[in-house]
């Protein structure tokens, strides 16, 4: 295993690690462990423990929220009885993870809950930590196991939350809806009132969903800056598909002032420029995105408006840059966009199956039937597709294909039916999807009606 590259992680590219020399001599300790011609004097018989990854692996980044992990590992050394310092400083990790998009947070915030339950066996508080931590890294059934057992032992809201976000990932709405619900009623909070707001959204309320956000909005707190960002993003995501664009912006804009290395919100506020004709200035902002956290999305994204700036050497850079590392970074979306590009060989059938082991919502349902009708099985892709419709989610995506493979079925009402609605939240497309969407519903009005 090597130690230094699994664990040592930054929020910046700038970022040097202060503990990069003890990462480096564990590195070489446990090579040696596993290195029979090793000097004996130099080998160990064990890899560092949890607690050791937790508190010794961090980067040297210079934000508010570095200097408090650090003082945290700081005070988690000097303590006697440190479980619950541990604790604060793992979910300081996931803060982290979530500003900055960094996989590697996640798991050391996983190292943390495991420290803890060293330390305190049993314990509710690494059992919730490990369950963010499983959720976020997609192991969406392991999670939802883990809730149910905290949801056994103490019926906390955060369990519930817990439950409700890797049930709606696995695509039982109604169920996740449940334990929203359950969460609601014992703590009305930013946290109950954004997870509200994201099920009414998938559910095809996009003023419902707009309404709950605004009140998660309201109950944010200058203390928690990182989940109030958050909030303001899916706002800023949710008015750009209203068509409020302007509202989009001011959301990005504010989700900026409280995080300002917050990749998601550059990529709202990118999107919301692009769809005001801002096509420059939307790139300059996927360029930031990208430079905080080149997750496949966000480079897709960049990739589609460099090419519709006539960039595509730039753009052909950044597909390479996704191609590289969509399959362990996003399966999903790597699947989506190869087949969006009409690059065949299977490759994205294959990823879209692979994700669907562990997700069954819509839009992995999605990535499947398009890349099944791209890869010239579209009567299986229908099958498929209906699933992904099944909520009624209002996404310009998802009719888009929807509209494309009951076009190459023959169904032109249909399609034309899917298409009008795409339309209406076109602008929530890359360039690339508008002009196809524009292309394929010139050619089905000048194609002879369904028989």
């Amino acid at each position: 295993m090597n130690f230094a590259k699994r664990y040592t992680v930054g929020g910046s590219p700038k970022a040097t690690p202060p503990t990069l020399t003890m990462l480096a001599l564990l590195a070489f300790a446990i090579g040696c462990a596993s290195d029979p011609g090793a000097d004996s004097a130099l080998k160990v018989t064990a890899a560092p423990s949890s607690c050791e990854i937790a508190v010794t692996s961090y980067g040297s980044g210079d934000t508010e929220m570095d200097k408090r992990i650090r003082v945290t590992q700081e005070r988690v050394a000097r303590s006697e009885k440190p479980a619950h310092l541990i604790e604060h400083l793992g979910w300081l990790y996931v803060a982290k993870a979530r500003s900055t998009s960094d996989p590697g947070f996640w798991r050391l915030a996983g190292e943390a809950a495991d420290c803890i339950e060293t330390k305190t066996p049993g314990s509710a508080a690494a059992l919730l930590l490990k369950g963010h931590v499983l959720h976020n890294l997609h192991q969406f059934h392991e999670a939802e196991a883990v809730a149910r057992q905290l949801i056994a032992r103490r019926e906390a809201p955060f369990d519930y939350g817990l439950l409700g976000d890797s049930l709606m990932e696995l695509g039982r709405l109604d169920e996740a809806a449940d334990a929203y619900q359950s969460m609601m009623d014992l703590k009305p909070s930013l946290h109950s009132y954004s997870r509200a707001s994201h099920l009414r959204w998938l559910k095809g309320d996009l003023e419902g969903a707009i309404e709950a956000m605004e009140m998660a909005a309201g109950a944010a707190s200058p203390r928690d800056p990182g989940a109030a960002a958050w909030v303001y993003t899916r706002l800023a995501n949710y008015r750009l598909q209203a068509g409020e664009f302007d509202r989009g912006l001011d959301a990005a804009t504010m989700a900026l002032s409280l995080q300002p290395d917050f990749p998601a919100a550059f990529v709202a506020k990118g999107r919301v420029l692009l769809a005001r004709g801002e096509t420059k200035a939307a790139a300059e902002t996927l360029e930031r995105a990208v430079s905080l956290s080149p997750a496949t999305e966000s480079l897709w994204a960049l990739a589609d408006v460099l090419r519709d700036l006539g960039r595509t050497e730039e753009a052909a850079q950044r597909e390479r840059q996704l191609e590289r590392d969509g399959p362990s970074d996003d399966p999903r979306t790597l699947s989506l966009y190869l087949a969006t590009r009409g690059l065949g060989d299977g490759r994205s059938v294959e990823l879209a199956r692979r994700e669907m082991k562990n997700r069954a919502d819509v839009f992995t349902h999605d990535a499947l039937a398009w890349a099944l009708h791209q890869n010239g099985q579209s009567d299986l892709a229908t099958d498929v597709m209906q699933r992904a419709l099944r909520e009624h989610t209002e996404d310009a995506r998802l009719f888009l294909h929807a509209g494309a493979i009951a076009a190459e079925r023959g169904m032109k009402d249909d399609a034309s039916g899917w298409l009008r609605l795409a339309e209406k939240s076109r602008q929530t497309l890359l360039p690339s999807e508008q002009k196809y969407l524009v292309a394929l519903s010139a050619s089905l009005q000048a194609s002879p009606p369904s028989p």
